[in-house]
């Protein structure tokens, strides 16, 4: 899709320094969990863009992306200034890695939780299984995590740099579709953690974040 404006539907605190963009949908917008947009603003009079990958499980109506603000960010404090009525313009959707049908595992570092509850949550809808380990000193998207697991996911939210995450990894890596989401010191963990539980990383979908 070319680039196109888009109303802001609502803009929500969902962790320490994390907000989650509520989007309306453009006509023909037709993206899938795990993709991604890329986004602009002017900033100071400087046109800024952005890649960030959807956060809500669908594209009805509206869809969403999950934000982490960094105070001396380029963007990201722009965005969290944003408010209801305002328009953003976007391109895309982009990228291959998409939820289609099926039990996943979700593994997801840092901002990854975005796209990580989003595919959970398609995979639950459509009456699949659905398991995330979530690492992060500072979690964001709690609500819909604990929701997840009400509605029978198996979700393990770990710190940084515990070995848990391995034995976490383990438990779930059989279980379905697996994809991966954070940056790239967080993906080379995951493939480590995949391979010694005797997994195939080679069929994981991977969205790494640089």
């Amino acid at each position: 899709m070319d680039e196109i404006e888009v109303a802001v539907r609502a803009v929500t605190t969902v962790g320490p320094e994390t907000i989650a963009l509520e989007l309306e949908t453009p006509t023909d917008f037709d993206a899938k969990p795990g993709q991604f947009v890329r986004l602009y603003g002017t900033v100071d009079g400087e046109e800024i863009a952005r890649y960030y990958t959807l956060s809500s499980p669908d594209v009805e109506e509206t869809f969403e992306i999950t934000v982490g603000v960094d105070p001396e960010g380029d963007l990201s404090p722009w965005l969290a200034d944003r408010e209801v009525g305002d328009t953003l313009r976007i391109e895309g959707p982009f990228g291959s890695v998409a939820y289609e049908d099926g039990d996943v595992v979700v593994l997801a570092g840092g901002p990854g939780v975005g796209p990580a509850v989003g595919i959970a949550e398609a995979a639950v809808e459509t009456g699949n299984d659905a398991a995330i380990v979530y690492q992060d000193d500072v979690p964001a998207h709690e609500q819909r995590l604990d929701a997840l697991v009400e509605a029978g996911a198996d979700v393990t939210i770990i710190g940084e740099g515990t070995e848990a995450f391995a034995a976490a990894v383990a438990s779930v890596v059989d279980e379905g579709q697996l994809y991966v989401f954070g940056f790239q010191s967080f993906v080379e963990a995951a493939r480590d953690a995949v391979t010694d539980a005797g997994g195939d990383f080679d069929a994981a979908a991977v969205e790494s974040f640089g």
